[in-house]
């Protein structure tokens, strides 16, 4: 990612805190706000979890597509059920570095372990509305209320069967694909992902959630969590395909549209916009 940030010095720019992310946006650069996806990673080292700490990481969910060793998965088997003592472990250290504890992913009982346990808000990065669409990696209205309650944030994932039913089957093969992945390390893990990443994005899916649909989701969020708790969690390069009429960030506009139609406040839209996600940015990280 360094080589990244160096190589795009005029647009990127490296953000480890809200006060980062404001200041490099007022410039006209996009704020790179680092995050891991599946706790796996670190593991089942706290050590390892500072290295990315201090390498500028500043979030991560705790599991992806599979079980950790300490925490279930939405998409996998149970087998600890949700969190382990390592686990709760985990969160807390999170909790001391200033790093912010995603759910999304995570099976409902990991999710309600994590609040249990932390003692500063957490983040629903790229997840939906079960009551619309049922698949597991969307939340429940009990969920939004302890999201809520724990003065955390949604965002609305926009990728396929999590916005419609319709699309439910696309993402239960793209999800199954993933939870079966091989254990491969070096080359062979790279060549497999590669291929595995082809399968699933390499030709635009078919999909039939429409910009209305998405909108519910957000209704859906706002009544039960209120406005100061709903953001956007797009997923846009971890989804075979997106919400028609929204497949990349220049669309964003479109949603915007269809939120005010419903009658959604500018003071409103800055909140799901990004305000809100900047306020638990601000109150993990310190700044």
């Amino acid at each position: 990612m360094q080589s990244v940030l160096d190589a795009q010095k005029d647009q990127l720019e490296l953000a480890t805190t809200a006060a980062d992310i404001q200041r490099i946006v007022k410039v006209g650069k996009i704020s790179a706000f680092l995050t891991i996806e599946g706790g796996h990673t670190i593991d089942d080292d706290l050590r390892v979890l500072r290295m990315y700490y201090r390498l500028g990481m500043r979030s991560m969910t705790l599991t992806h597509a599979r079980n950790t060793n300490w925490a279930d998965s939405a998409s996998d088997t149970p087998v600890h059920n949700g969190l382990t003592d390592f686990g709760k472990e985990v969160v807390r250290e999170m909790n001391r570095l200033g790093m912010l504890v995603d759910l999304s992913h995570v099976s409902d009982k990991t999710f309600y372990d994590a609040l249990a346990v932390t003692t500063k808000p957490v983040i629903v990065s790229h997840s939906s509305m079960r009551a619309i669409s049922n698949v597991p990696r969307n939340v429940t209205a009990d969920m939004l209320r302890a999201l809520a309650k724990n003065g955390g944030v949604i965002g609305i994932c926009l990728g396929m069967g999590f916005i419609s039913p319709k699309d439910a089957q696309a993402l239960e093969s793209a999800t199954t694909t993933e939870a079966e992945a091989p254990a491969l390390t070096g080359s062979a893990l790279d060549k497999y992902a590669a291929e595995n990443a082809q399968t699933l994005f390499g030709k635009p899916k078919k999909v039939a959630a429409t910009l209305d649909d998405l909108a519910d989701h957000f209704d859906h969020a706002v009544k039960i969590a209120g406005i100061d708790h709903v953001g956007i969690g797009t997923d846009f390069d971890g989804i075979a395909g997106t919400v028609n009429g929204i497949e990349d960030v220049s669309k964003m506009p479109a949603l915007i549209a269809v939120l005010m139609k419903r009658g959604y406040s500018d003071r409103g839209l800055k909140k799901i916009l990004g305000e809100n996600t900047l306020r638990v940015v601000r109150e993990v990280t310190g700044a």
